[in-house]
Formats: C-alpha cells, structure tokens, sequence
C-alpha cells in the first residue's frame, strides 16, 4: 500500500505567494468607491489597511515574496501534511485515488493563520498598535488572535452572535490568545446599535460584523481592518497550501484530476486550487469544484454584480457573486461560509466558467463528515465538511465509471470546536434550509444600481 502521508521539509515552505491577477484570462474589474462610484485608489484603502496589504490588493507581480519573519512563524505548523485516503477509498469502493491536505495543524486548528500572521506582520511593521474584524465560526478570529499576540498586537474581534453562543470555545481560545470577543451585532458600534434597534434577535452575520469591524478601524487612529477571507491579498496569502500540495505530488508522482474546496468568502478554496488553476491555464485539464451551502447560495443563485461587501455600506463596491448585501443567513452550522458575497478573482472564475459552483444541504454534509471521521479519523469543521461531500460523490461516480481519477480537497479545519453542531445532526435535530428565491430577489433588490 502507498503511505497515507506525504511531508514536506522546512526549507520547503514557499518563499513566495503566488498572485494569479497576471494570469486571469480577463481582467479583475477594479473595486469602485462607494460614494463616487469610481475606481477606488490606494487612498482610499488607507484608513482601514496599511500601504504594503495595498499594495498586494492591486499587483500584477506573479510572485509576492514572504517575508522570512512569516516563514518563520509558518515553521509552527507548516509544510502541512498530504494524506491519501485509503481507508475512505475502500468503503467507497471506489477506483479513485483520494488526497486531502490537512490544514487542522495548525495552532488555531484551520488554514486561517496562513493570512493572519502575514496580516499582523505587515501591520506591525507600519506601526499598528491594533486590529479590528469579524468572525463567522470564529475560525478566522481564532487565527488573527493568535497572530495578534505573536506580533504583539491588541485584537478585538466582532463574532456574529449565532456563532457566538453556538461556538463559545472559539471564543475561549481567542481570549486565551488575549483578544477581546463581542456577539454581533453589538452596543460598541454606531452601526451595531442600529441594527440590534431594528432587530433585537437578530442572529448577525458577517456582513453585519464586517460593518462593525470597519467602523471600529476608520474611529481609532491606532486602528487596522483585518478581513480573513474575499480580498486579494487574503486569497493570495493562502496559496502556500496548493504550492505545498503540487510539490507533495510531484513527489508521489501523480497530479490531480479533481481539485475541491468550500467557500463562503473563498480562502479556502482559493488556497488550494489557485496554484493548480495557474496550470490549467496554461492548457493542463483539471477540474475545479467550489461548494456552498444550499442556506448561503451566493454563486449558485445569486448575480454577478457589484455590491457592497458589508451591510451598513461601509466598503468599497466590489464585482463578485452576490446574494445582496442586506442578505442574512440562516444560523446553520457552517459559520465560516455564512456570507452574502464571492471573492472577486472566484467569482471572475467561475464567471468565465473555468470553476464550477455546486450548493449542498447541511444534513448530507454532516453525513458526509461523520462517515469521513468514521473511516478516516479526523472530525472535520462543518465549512471542510461541503468539500468532503461533493469528494465522495465525485468518488462515487468513479465507481459506476469505472475511472480512477485522482481527487484532491482541501480538510482546511478540524471540527473540534463544532462538536455541538455534531450533537444536533446526531440527535436528528439539524434542519436542511434552502433559502427562498422570493428572499434572495429581494436582497437583491438593494444591490447599488450603477
């Protein structure tokens, strides 16, 4: 039998990130500025970013060196391990070779610190004192805490208040780490309040957190904006895990077929199939598979137009896949992906079709997930979960094929910190939700005409 595991060195993490902007077929339409409805300008940035994250927002540099003090950082956890999946091949019955790159080692347990100590690093060095954002599962807020605190940094982070009470040890870990934690919508922010007046029960969302959070960095003059996931640079940031996976595999001697992620902002998947879709554009055939949840549908049923990136309008305009920017999710599980919006460069993507969307519901991705940990051992977060199910049916269609293609996901987060979720589905409690096209088309509605 082949080993389950393929490692690489420490001298083998990437000393670059690598910026597909050169290579899109067409190019990214430029963010616009909320008021003049114009291309937006560095100066426009600068009140929430610092000048170097700008800088990496809008480059045309395929190679955007990483700066030895993140390397060092990475050597906590990375190069991650690449496992092959035996054991979920065989219950499968499947001729497919299954891959998975497992990002769960890392110290906040997600693929999230990729971009969060980068993030603090370049804060750091123009002298930022403190960082301000948003979490949805509290994945990311996690992985900022942690870097926050490795730099140096304060960190106060907006949780949307479904993931709040439903996740309070994500909440522990990052007051461990020292950040300070507060449900979203909240009493600390001109824009929270008014949210919490007009819907006392709201359950939050990320694009009300967002909101929050960017408020809380334009009020403080010590304060930076910090976003895990949708921006350039973020996405950017992430793509040490397909860059590791393409080394991995030309040590094994295959290359993949298949390459799937989940998305909610699009970290994630972006992370692992960036790289590879650098490949396909240059003539190599692969498949790229993006899944959401059926609750959160921004590709699947929302509009390719621009929209604001949170709900008070705060942000700049942006081009992506949008539910409507006033568009608030049901609490499901899978937190990470509760967004109304795409990441511009996946939704640019999968609007010249060189990456496809697939919606699934959260019962048959936790019974993916369970039947995963059952074969393969990891509990997977319920976000890595969507990847898993859409994995095993592309295995599954190997079997009645009879091909033996290669698949490759991305596990960017283990479920340690979701187990009530788990206790739900188990206990038969967890309910499937496909969000109403009459509700979409209303938030819609609101989407700025231009």
């Amino acid at each position: 039998m082949a080993d389950t595991k393929t490692f690489l060195e420490e001298k083998d993490i990437p000393k670059s990130w690598y910026n597909i902007a050169p290579d899109l077929p067409a190019p990214l339409p430029p963010a616009l500025h909320p008021g003049t409805k114009q291309p937006a300008g560095p100066d426009d940035f600068a009140p929430i970013f610092p000048m170097a994250l700008i800088g990496q927002e809008v480059s045309r540099e395929r190679e955007i060196p990483i700066p030895e003090e993140v390397r060092e950082v990475y050597r906590l956890w990375r190069p991650t391990p690449l496992y092959r999946a035996h054991r979920l091949e065989k219950a499968l019955d499947t001729p497919a070779r299954i891959y998975y790159k497992y990002e769960g080692v890392s110290p906040a347990g997600s693929h999230k610190p990729n971009t969060a100590v980068a993030q603090a690093y370049f804060n750091k060095a123009e002298g930022v004192k403190r960082l301000a954002t948003e979490t949805g599962a509290g994945q990311w807020g996690s992985a900022l805490a942690f870097a926050c605190r490795i730099f140096g940094l304060e960190c106060k982070v907006y949780m949307v208040k479904a993931s709040y009470f439903q996740k309070p040890y994500r909440r522990s870990m990052m007051e461990t780490w020292g950040a300070t934690v507060v449900p979203s919508p909240s009493q600390d922010t001109r824009s929270g309040r008014s949210i919490l007046a007009r819907d006392p029960e709201t359950p939050g969302s990320l694009g009300i957190a967002i909101s929050e959070a960017v408020e809380d960095a334009a009020t403080h003059d010590d304060t930076k904006y910090s976003l895990g996931s949708v921006l350039n640079h973020v996405l950017m940031h992430q793509t040490v895990i397909g860059q590791e996976c393409k080394a991995q595999f030309e040590k094994l001697g295959v290359y993949p077929d298949v390459v799937i992620g989940c998305v909610g902002g699009g970290s994630s998947f972006a992370g692992i199939a960036f790289p590879f879709i650098r490949d396909k554009l240059g003539g190599k055939k692969v498949q790229f598979i993006a899944v959401e949840p059926e609750a959160c549908p921004s590709i699947t049923q929302g509009k390719y137009v621009y929209d604001f990136g949170d709900t008070a309008e705060l942000t700049p305009l942006v081009k992506m896949y949008t539910l409507g920017h006033t568009f608030v999710p049901p609490a499901i599980h899978a937190g990470g992906l509760r967004y109304h919006g795409m990441a511009p460069l996946i939704s640019l993507l999968c609007s010249l079709r060189i990456i496809e969307a697939r919606a699934v519901h959260q019962n048959a991705v936790f019974g993916a997930a369970v039947f995963f940990a059952r074969h393969e051992g990891i509990v997977p977060a319920p976000e890595p979960a969507h990847a898993i199910k859409v994995a095993i049916e592309e295995a599954v269609k190997c079997k009645e094929t009879g091909q033996a293609k290669t698949i490759l996901f991305n596990l960017c987060g283990h479920g340690h910190f979701d187990m009530s979720a788990y206790d739900a589905y188990l206990a038969g409690r967890l309910e499937d939700y496909a969000y109403p096209k009459a509700e979409v088309e209303k938030a819609l509605a609101g989407v700025p005409k231009l």
